[in-house]
């Protein structure tokens, strides 16, 4: 078993790749009363088209197929619910999917064991047949109408639907209700064969234990398979530039909401994390909590509430998203425009440079603190390609010249075309 050091932090992680393909990840934390697993395949709502592996013939499967098996995978044949298995054990069970993994998940202080039997048997135990497939579309069209209803989810998909033409990020997670119409047990048995196989997943338990010994629990529990090789997936070709650059959607909210989103081409995917970091900085001198122009815009009622402000990236996408409340959206960008300006000109302050830097990497340590936060972010960071204690290491590589540099790059916006480079969501009170 490999074991990784992060001195900085004086923190741990054991990882072994096994027979079967599969990456088991695995960090001690001593003297901590909870226990974390985190079981993820690298299978998606983006992964709509792929070589099947046994047969070397192309897959093209509906939307919303990642996200169906993950609602599937909890029943079994004598129609227990796992679930409700582990929630009777006191466990706290969950599973979601994302653009680029699904998960299945538990946290406990006790019967532990007991958990890890339940999860590693319902995920290997398939159990799909017409009759629950119909039920289960029933159950999620309901989902999807709820999605359909919610304008911060409106809000995200509209915002994809501007920034891409073609790559499948832009169609819901959860699909539609004439996708998932044509989902079959067939269709569930195919992806899970291929996705669900080890080589394709990852496996990550953080929690007091003894490495060595937490990995002979896991490999007992694994049904035997042979490795295969790498998925391949087909994925369309995007340009670079927006699909549109605006969308508004009338909804009823007490608050117009809007997304600003900005699509980012990476050109090295090697350097993703220092490139990560240097965003965030960015984002957080021009309209963070702390920035000029955050309270000038709370000082004047434009904007109530501090925005969110996220990077969101796989090796098929890349974009930022700022979104918030505010009754002048208008008047947000136009100003924020201004600023990034006015950044490009003068050039990075080094003492706000230095001081939201370390707010950033203090933000990275604290995430250290609970067994949950190590357990998402190594699972999500793996299926991206990383190592989560890149993070910590990568910060001192980002300096003002290099978030200078990415400013120039991404920001690549000009007072007069804003409108070129941008894509604004507003989402209108209806009353």
């Amino acid at each position: 078993m490999k074991e990784i050091d992060n001195k900085n932090i004086k923190e741990k992680c054991f990882t072994e790749e096994l027979e079967n393909g599969m990456k088991v990840i695995l960090i001690p934390k001593k003297e901590i009363k909870k226990k974390y697993v985190i079981w993820a395949t690298k299978f998606g709502s983006i992964d709509n088209r792929f070589i099947d592996a046994r047969t070397n013939t192309e897959i093209f499967i509906p939307d919303g197929v990642a996200h169906f098996l993950e609602h599937k995978m909890f029943e079994q044949e004598n129609g227990v619910d796992s679930l409700y298995v582990l929630m009777a054990l006191g466990i706290d069970a969950n599973a979601y999917t994302t653009n680029d993994h699904t998960a299945y998940l538990f946290e406990c202080t006790d019967h532990f064991y007991e958990g890890l039997d339940e999860l590693m048997d319902y995920v290997q135990h398939p159990y799909f047949t017409d009759k629950n497939v119909e039920k289960e579309k029933g159950i999620i069209g309901q989902e999807i109408g709820m999605y359909d209803d919610d304008p911060g989810w409106q809000l995200y998909v509209n915002a994809m639907d501007c920034l891409y033409e073609k790559n499948p990020i832009k169609v819901d997670i959860a699909g539609t209700v004439e996708s998932i119409a044509e989902i079959t047990p067939d269709v569930l048995f195919k992806c899970y064969n291929n996705f669900y196989h080890p080589s394709n997943m990852v496996f990550v338990a953080v929690g007091d234990f003894e490495p060595e010994a937490m990995l002979e629990e896991i490999k007992k529990r694994l049904l035997p398979k042979e490795k295969i090789g790498e998925i391949k997936r087909i994925y369309p070709q995007d340009k670079k530039e927006i699909n549109k650059k605006y969308a508004e959607k009338e909804m009823e909210v007490s608050m117009p909401i809007f997304m600003i989103g900005i699509k980012d081409n990476i050109k090295n995917y090697s350097e993703i994390v220092k490139r990560h970091i240097a965003i965030e900085i960015l984002l957080n001198l021009l309209i963070g909590k702390s920035s000029k122009l955050y309270n000038q815009l709370y000082q004047e009622g434009v904007l109530f509430v501090r925005p969110d402000l996220d990077y969101e990236f796989s090796k098929q996408y890349a974009h930022i998203l700022i979104s918030g409340q505010s009754k002048k959206p208008q008047e947000i960008l136009d100003r924020l425009v201004k600023e990034i300006e006015e950044l490009k000109q003068n050039g990075i302050n080094q003492q706000d440079f230095e001081r939201i830097k370390k707010k950033l990497y203090g933000d990275y340590v604290v995430e250290y603190n609970d067994v949950a936060n190590i357990g998402r972010m190594f699972a999500a960071d793996y299926v991206k390609g990383i190592n989560s204690f890149d993070y910590i290491d990568k910060f001192n590589e980002v300096d003002e010249k290099y978030a200078q540099e990415i400013l120039n790059e991404v920001f690549q916006i000009f007072k007069e075309k804003f409108k070129d480079e941008f894509n604004f969501i507003d989402d209108e009170n209806n009353d």
